[in-house]
């Protein structure tokens, strides 16, 4: 795991380079240089100049002075560090570059063209973005509450700290391209068979992106092995696991009685079991404890000035009855989470086989089935639909829905799937070589 992987520093020679500083400066000299450019062209033609392009200054230079100063990192002090350069950003980066560019390809094979594409993507990547943010927020929307409004929807809009959902960028940039296809005129099926084997492409980057954020973890793990990962402090992995007693040693599970008033960064639980010689031991806590575990600040004074001050290692403390039982400083807590599932390689793995996998049903139907446009769209989501299902198995970050063992991706995943092999069996029906053997057994009879 590896969440920030450079800042970009707040000034340069004293200079902010956000807000009214750098940033601003460079668009300045650029929007001069454009009119200056057009005027020697013609002087009438500036006007036409602001008047195309005149929304794009105004909007980056809203977004340069008022929207990135407030997207950057503080240090332990409270001053600003500069913008954190995130590997789950990167890792979006690329699964979009490498999906749009596959995309593409395809589909000037296909005879689509390219340029479809092309118009299409940022509609769909708009729309995939926001469908999957969406869908995170609103299954884990407590995580996004703060102090005040405008800062609980950038915590919203943070989205290279992590946070999307898959379903829900499918459901978004499908919606989005279903709009553009239909507006353009284009095969929408066939566009649909250049672009689901690159989605899968895509998806291998950005399970490669939670890996580096540290989310979308799988369940515990006996053993130290390939298929396995240990995740440092900071940490998604390492919150839980403080707050579940893990990390201290305790089995435990959600109280019955939960105290009331808790913050966030706390939590009630009944001891089922304590590991011999482990912090929890030490501390005297027993099997059938009622505890309240608490988060607890890492010290100021000692973080790294340099760094962010969510990197600042936390510590622990257990309450019971009212009284502080056992109290462990960052230092002598664990210096890595108990080791989990590597689902977030898994997954990637997946992706890369289906990848491949399609590929090679694409040849295989046209050359011994000359299917209907649209098959390999639909055994992409079938495909799609059956591997998360086994995917949220080996996961414990979603809880089972409406009294089942099954998690929301879980019940989307067998909608999908049923819709897809039926719709599946209807394009198959309507094949070329479908069609041919029918008249053919009707002509025999």
């Amino acid at each position: 795991m590896r969440s920030t992987l450079f800042i970009v520093p707040h000034d340069l020679a004293g200079i902010p380079l956000l807000g009214f500083g750098w940033g601003l400066i460079l668009l300045t000299v650029v929007v001069l240089l454009a009119i200056l450019t057009r005027w020697r062209r013609g002087g009438s033609s500036v006007w036409t100049l602001i008047q195309e392009q005149g929304w794009v200054w105004v909007v980056t230079a809203a977004v340069l002075v008022w929207v990135l100063p407030r997207l950057e990192v503080v240090g332990p002090t409270g001053e600003p560090l500069g913008i954190a350069v995130r590997g789950y950003g990167l890792f979006l980066m690329l699964a979009a570059v490498a999906s749009i560019g596959l995309a593409a390809w395809r589909s000037e094979r296909a005879g689509i063209g390219a340029e479809a594409i092309l118009r299409m993507y940022p509609w769909t990547f708009a729309g995939g973005l926001i469908g999957a943010r969406l869908f995170y927020v609103i299954q884990y929307f407590d995580d996004f509450q703060r102090e005040t409004i405008g800062q609980t929807l950038l915590a919203m809009a943070a989205l290279t700290q992590g946070g999307l959902v898959v379903y829900g960028g499918l459901i978004g940039g499908t919606i989005a391209s279903l709009w553009v296809v239909r507006r353009n005129g284009w095969p929408a099926w066939r566009l649909g068979d250049a672009i689901v084997p690159c989605i899968f492409v895509g998806l291998m980057f950005g399970r490669m992106g939670c890996l580096m954020h540290g989310c979308c973890f799988g369940g515990p793990a006996a053993v130290n092995d390939w298929w396995t990962i240990r995740f440092p402090p900071g940490s998604p992995v390492y919150q839980q696991q403080l707050l579940t007693g893990e990390l201290i040693g305790l089995g435990a599970a959600p109280a019955e009685h939960a105290v009331a008033n808790l913050q966030p960064g706390q939590r009630n639980l009944v001891v089922r079991r304590v590991r011999t010689g482990s912090l929890g031991d030490s501390a005297g806590i027993a099997v059938g404890d009622e505890l309240t575990l608490a988060v607890q600040p890492g010290s100021l004074e000692r973080a790294d000035p340099t760094r962010p001050v969510e990197e600042i290692r936390v510590g622990l403390a257990a309450v019971r009855e009212g009284r502080l039982i056992g109290q462990w400083a960052p230092e002598e807590l664990p210096s890595s989470a108990m080791p989990v599932l590597a689902t977030q390689v898994i997954s990637a793995l997946l992706a890369l086989a289906a990848t491949l996998t399609l590929l090679g049903v694409e040849w295989w139907l046209h050359r011994r089935w000359r299917p209907q446009p649209g098959v390999l769209m639909l055994i992409g989501f079938c495909l799609y639909a059956v591997l998360r299902i086994y995917l949220e198995w080996l996961r414990i970050d979603e809880p089972g829905q409406f009294g089942t063992a099954l998690s929301i991706s879980q019940w989307v995943s067998v909608l999908v799937l049923g819709v897809s092999v039926a719709t599946l069996v209807w394009r198959l029906r309507r094949s070329p070589a479908a069609v041919e053997r029918t008249r053919d057994a009707a002509a025999a009879s």
